[in-house]
């Protein structure tokens, strides 16, 4: 019996355990609603870590994600169609602007930009009215999305 109730303890402390690991692993990712953008830069990291610029590059070029080549050219991307020209190439975009600017900007670009800018914020619950109900209350992308985006843009640099 006393085997029994020590296995039970033990299972207890391990799920224990296992739920405060989780609770540290997200506590790190700042939520979209908490994003503390000041004089137009965002120092920290969402998620506490470096993002990573392979999977940035992906998540820029995917049109249902970033869509980034939408609106902008990017001379890295050349293999793939119809560049945008709404808004600045980013050829050495990482020249031009530091990652805690390149962050605050892909989070919400109007809190850089001002309203009137188009281009979305994607990582922000401020969207706007009319909402489709299927993203309602959802940011366009994580929070590591917006990491690995930055991680990638960082690499763009003037040759």
């Amino acid at each position: 019996m006393m085997k029994g109730a020590t296995l039970t303890s033990l299972s207890a402390a391990l799920a224990g355990l296992a739920v405060m690991a989780a609770s540290v692993a997200t506590a790190e990712t700042v939520a979209p609603d908490s994003v503390p953008i000041v004089d137009m830069e965002l120092q920290q990291s969402l998620t506490g870590a470096k993002g990573d610029p392979v999977a940035g590059r992906d998540t820029f070029a995917d049109r249902k994600k970033g869509n980034c080549l939408a609106c902008h050219a990017n001379a890295d991307l050349n293999d793939l169609l119809f560049h945008g020209e709404v808004g600045p190439e980013l050829d050495g975009v990482a020249d031009r602007w530091s990652e805690a600017q390149l962050r605050a900007i892909l989070v919400n670009s109007k809190d850089v930009f001002g309203e009137q800018t188009i281009m979305p914020g994607f990582y922000t619950l401020r969207v706007g009215l009319n909402v489709a109900k299927d993203h309602n209350g959802k940011t366009i992308l994580s929070a590591e999305e917006v990491e690995d985006v930055v991680a990638y843009l960082m690499t763009l640099k003037e040759n």
